[in-house]
């Protein structure tokens, strides 16, 4: 990871451990730091310009989370997407966005309708330019929407949270081309369940985005494997 891409975001309300977590949080999420890079608290503390000790607190609430893996004598490194990961991830998303997409269906106002529909339509202009990261950045706030139009605080929490740690995941499935006219059709059929609010048939189509990106990301990684073992695909 370059240096420039490293940069601490100040906030005079969140102890430094927090906003160190944070940012080297982000960093794994969103790709900068690879699954299996080790994560140097010298190295680390130099370039965020703070001292080793909010660094290794850090890095020991990124291991809670899951984003890393403490290896003994080596230190941490990113922990690596493996299939167990995100079928995990995965399970516990089905259930609570189906619920969250069927209520919606019910709460969702004319305005968050349209505001969705907009959203739908600056996907739509992102997939044709072809920028990854601004794909799943609008592919986000679509499901923002659509979530906090459910009307339940605590479920939008913990779907964000859900959201943040699915991001590598999110990125992984987008880099097949193939996928995007997949996901534009989704949310096209998802925007008309919801205006004739068909709770069923959005969550049909909410469970079938979630199992189509489970293949697809299953693929890769089983790809990736087979590749790295020089052998043929498993």
């Amino acid at each position: 990871m370059n240096d420039d891409q490293l940069r601490l975001e100040t906030d005079e309300y969140l102890p430094l451990r927090e906003v160190v977590f944070n940012t080297l949080r982000q960093a794994i999420i969103t790709g900068h730091f690879k699954p299996g890079e080790r994560l140097m608290e010298i190295s680390l503390a130099k370039k965020l310009g703070v001292s080793r000790t909010p660094v290794r607190e850090a890095i020991r609430m990124l291991d809670q989370e899951g984003l890393v893996d403490m290896i003994p004598r080596k230190g941490a490194q990113v922990s690596r997407i493996t299939e167990k990961s995100l079928r995990d991830i995965v399970e516990i998303r089905t259930v609570l966005e189906e619920y969250a997409v069927g209520v919606s269906c019910h709460r969702i106002s004319e305005e968050d309708l349209d505001t969705l529909t907009g959203i739908h339509g600056d996907f739509i202009r992102v997939v044709a330019e072809g920028d990854e990261q601004k794909i799943a950045q609008q592919d986000e706030r679509f499901h923002d929407v659509l979530f906090r139009s459910a009307g339940n605080k605590r479920l939008l929490a913990i779907l964000c949270n859900l959201r943040e740690q699915f991001f590598r995941f999110r990125l992984e499935y987008i880099k097949d081309i193939d996928q995007r006219s997949i996901l534009i059709r989704e949310h096209t059929d998802l925007i008309e369940a919801i205006r004739n609010r068909d709770e069923d048939r959005a969550r049909q189509i909410m469970h079938e985005h979630l199992m189509n990106l489970q293949n697809a990301v299953l693929d890769k990684i089983k790809q990736d494997e087979s590749e790295n073992r020089g052998g043929e695909p498993i």
